[in-house]
């Protein structure tokens, strides 16, 4: 079956992929915007995590969270901005594991915002349910 021929979802699954969507976009925003001013919280997070206490730092990474996730939220840019946000979310996974945070609260959250985020792109967009035909 060519990407043309794929079966639309049905209304249903197209707005719980929407919604598991908007979980992953609402995160992302807060996470981004965060970064942006030079908060205290966000300067000790980062130094604790191996980061360097320097609020520009901190911003460039929200700004990179930032552009992924419009991407993400965009019909036509959705695609890239999930291949982004998953090398994003690989590079929070990889600082957890490097400080040695615990495994199934800090160090897998990345992996499980993954999972949402490529479940609501498969459950909202055709091109990604048939390149990855699940049960046919």
């Amino acid at each position: 079956m060519s990407i043309s021929q794929a079966v639309p979802a049905s209304k249903g699954v197209l707005w719980t992929g929407r919604a598991l969507s908007a979980v992953v976009v609402l995160f992302m925003i807060f996470d981004g915007v965060i970064k942006l001013p030079p908060l205290d919280i966000v300067t000790r997070t980062m130094t604790e995590l191996g980061w360097p206490a320097d609020a520009n730092v901190a911003r460039l990474i929200g700004i990179v969270g930032l552009i992924s996730t419009a991407l993400y939220a965009l019909p036509r840019t959705s695609v890239l901005g999930a291949i982004l946000l998953t090398g994003y979310m690989g590079g929070a996974v990889s600082t957890h594991v490097r400080i040695g945070n615990p495994v199934f609260s800090h160090t897998l959250f990345g992996v499980y915002l993954g999972i949402i985020l490529w479940g609501g792109l498969y459950l909202r967009d055709q091109r990604v349910r048939a390149l990855i035909p699940f049960g046919r």
